[in-house]
């Protein structure tokens, strides 16, 4: 792993026995010696730790807030301009044939908009910003923070000792505060289904912060493995797997995130790449979409099994994109795309595995409902 990037708490996780291995480009911790089971488990119930300072964050600013929002929409089919202060959204970047080239979450911050963007996508993303916002904003990549996400049911009750300005935020918030001392940009999301907040924070300080969230009783680290199966129970969308540049937001599910301003009939309807054809799904639906899949029995389907609507013969109706045992759920649980005919719930399917055929049935989404502060 000698040519990858080391993160900033590189030692740190290197000290708490996490086991490293390669992810978009860094070194990154898998888990820890409890194990991903342990590590689920505990996040769900008390509060886990990550480490995702992989991301990339960006400053997006112009002449003003309005005219960088204006100029971004032009990228992404999300209500920029009407995002209110200090509040957070959810989006993704759509191409000419109505893809998803990438999802992001975007941060109105009063004079700019904050974005964090996929780790394996930053590069391409920051290109196209580039790109794509003209004159209307400059993109400043933020290079000296690290990224750090609290998530279960205690994250309040861990991070309020260091600031109680935390217990006013709700879910999506954004705010800057003081945290052991450094000063961190704070959200109140993430990416596990549970309450919890991600703290962008200065690298000289990250060490010191999060040796102090570990202090607490309640924290315990939280490596790639269980946040796969977190985010899995949550119903939440992997780049790569469950959405990429050929999968247009409406067959995955996503049309919670295109607000109506953006929509048909809307003020602001269109004006994004691919919106012929997202606008036309939203309206007509998709010949496919994403679902959630409970494959029978104890073995779990992962990303790449191919579904069939019988249990002999016929041509494959489908795939599996994520996949794996939910600890929660106590199952194999994993999400996959059907055409819209076989997509209702109760439905079953076929996944083969091993050159047999088992039984999937088409299961609601999220597996795990979630919990956050609203």
């Amino acid at each position: 792993m000698t040519d990858l990037l080391r993160l900033p708490l590189h030692d740190l996780h290197v000290e708490m026995g996490a086991k490293m291995v390669p992810f978009a480009g860094y070194e990154m911790p898998v888990q820890y010696p409890a194990g991903v089971m342990a590590e689920h488990r505990h996040t769900r119930a008390r509060a886990g730790l990550f480490d995702v300072s992989h991301m990339g964050q960006v400053r997006l600013r112009g002449a003003d807030y309005e005219a960088v929002a204006r100029a971004m929409e032009a990228l992404v089919p999300v209500d920029l301009i009407g995002l209110g202060e200090n509040r957070q959204r959810y989006g993704f970047f759509t191409n000419d044939a109505g893809g998803i080239e990438d999802d992001l979450m975007l941060a109105n911050r009063g004079d700019h908009l904050f974005v964090v963007v996929n780790a394996a996508c930053k590069h391409d993303d920051i290109a196209l910003m580039r790109a794509g916002l003209g004159g209307g904003a400059t993109v400043e990549v933020i290079e000296d923070r690290a990224l750090l996400a609290l998530q279960g049911p205690d994250a309040e009750a861990v991070l309020a000792p260091l600031n109680a300005g935390v217990r006013d935020m709700r879910f999506m918030d954004v705010a800057t505060l003081d945290l052991a001392g450094a000063e961190c940009w704070v959200s109140r999301s993430g990416y596990t289904g549970e309450d919890g907040f991600e703290i962008s924070v200065p690298v000289a300080a990250a060490a010191a912060l999060a040796r102090r969230l570990l202090d607490d009783e309640a924290v315990e680290p939280v490596g790639l493995g269980a946040r796969d199966s977190l985010r899995l129970e949550a119903g939440l969308c992997l780049y790569g797997h469950d959405i990429d540049a050929d999968t247009s937001p409406v067959e995955a599910g996503l049309t919670w995130a295109i607000q109506k301003v953006r929509r048909s009939g809307g003020a602001r309807a269109g004006g994004f790449p691919g919106a012929a054809r997202i606008l036309r799904e939203i309206e007509a639906g998709a010949r496919r979409v994403r679902v959630g899949l409970q494959p029978e029995g104890r073995a779990p389907m992962r990303d790449g099994v191919v579904l069939f609507a019988g249990a002999d013969g016929g041509e494959p109706v489908g795939q599996i994109t994520s996949g794996g045992f939910g600890p929660t759920v106590g199952a194999p649980v994993a999400m996959g795309y059907l055409p819209t005919e076989l997509a209702a719930t109760g439905t079953t399917v076929f996944g083969e595995l091993r050159g047999k055929r088992q039984p999937v049935k088409v299961a609601p989404l999220p597996f795990v409902p979630a919990n956050f502060k609203r």
